[in-house]
């Protein structure tokens, strides 16, 4: 059965619908979103079935993802992953924002994504996937939608993403044209925090 292409509203997201994509994400489902950099497809983190889904699409071996997560504020992230002080201190500065940060993996990162000790955690400021979080109650995947264009690394129609996913996901939520640039990512295992991905966040230190 193809996915449902479902509208929502990029600012103030209509309960109703994110309760629609909550009890499709509890039953295993796959959800194409947006973000505030690029549209992303996750699910459930706890859900292995669909992570596991998720990495057939990515053409990769769920024991070799490096899948990130969403989280809904920096509270929930301490569930997760080990936070220093200083990088708590720069988290809350510039979180919720375009930026994954690479932490040490916490004792609740579920078996299925514990296969590496660091994990890359995002607070996107973008009310659609952080409502999806809070109202979940935990986090859920993020994996950028990669293009085949040349031209553009990353789509930003989501009609067109229906059209290409619609037989592999189960919902397609259209919340606006996406971006063109992925988040930047900085690896802040040690407080030696380093750039690794420069992208649409500036990290200024």
């Amino acid at each position: 059965m193809p996915a449902e292409f479902l509208k929502i509203h990029p600012q103030n997201p209509e309960p109703r619908k994110i309760q629609q994509v909550i009890r499709c994400l509890q039953d295993g489902g796959l959800v194409i979103y947006p973000t505030d950099t690029v549209y992303a497809l996750g699910c459930d983190i706890h859900n292995a079935r669909a992570v596991e889904r998720i990495a057939r699409i990515k053409g990769i071996k769920p024991q070799k993802n490096d899948f990130s997560f969403i989280c809904h504020d920096l509270s929930h992230i301490a569930d997760y992953a080990k936070v220093s002080n200083s990088a708590f201190k720069v988290m809350k500065r510039i979180l919720p924002g375009p930026f994954t940060f690479i932490l040490l993996a916490g004792s609740r990162v579920p078996k299925v994504l514990a296969n590496r000790k660091t994990v890359g955690i995002r607070i996107p400021n973008h009310p659609i996937p952080l409502q999806i979080v809070h109202e979940l109650g935990n986090p859920i995947i993020t994996t950028s939608i990669k293009d085949d264009d040349e031209f553009m690394e990353y789509p930003t129609d989501p009609e067109i993403m229906f059209e290409r996913f619609q037989h592999q996901v189960d919902i397609v939520i259209d919340g606006g044209f996406g971006g063109l640039i992925a988040s930047t990512i900085i690896d802040a295992t040690t407080d030696d925090f380093e750039v690794i991905r420069e992208g649409a966040g500036e990290f200024i230190y």
